[in-house]
C-alpha cells in the first residue's frame, strides 16, 4: 500500500469514527434525558397501581402497551443489556484494546 492510499484509508476510518461517536453521543444524550422518566416507568411496572390499572376497562382506542407484561419488561432488560454493553465497550476503549 502506498502512502497516499494509506492516508486515504485512515481518513475514511477517521470520518466513520467521528460520525459513529457523534451518533453515540446523541443517543446517550437522549437516554440520559429520559433517565428519570424511565425510572418512573420501571417503578410503575409491577406495582400495585400497575395491577389496578390492568383491571380497568379501557376504550379500544387507548394505547396501553404499558399494561402488558412483555413490553415494559423488554424495555427494562434492553436498558440493562445496553448498560452492560456500554461498560464492556468503555473498558475496551479505556484499556486501549481497540
Amino acid at each position: 500500500m502506498d502512502d497516499v492510499a494509506r492516508i486515504s484509508e485512515m481518513e475514511d476510518i477517521l470520518d466513520k469514527t467521528k460520525e459513529a461517536l457523534e451518533n453515540l453521543h446523541g443517543a446517550l444524550d437522549c437516554v440520559e434525558d429520559l433517565q428519570d422518566d424511565m425510572g418512573q416507568l420501571f417503578a410503575y411496572y409491577g406495582s400495585e397501581v400497575w395491577f389496578e390499572d390492568r383491571e380497568m376497562e379501557l376504550p379500544p382506542d387507548v394505547k396501553a402497551g404499558v399494561l402488558s407484561e412483555d413490553l415494559v419488561y423488554d424495555a427494562v432488560t434492553d436498558a440493562r443489556d445496553a448498560a452492560f454493553r456500554m461498560l464492556e465497550l468503555a473498558t475496551d476503549i479505556l484499556k486501549n484494546r481497540i
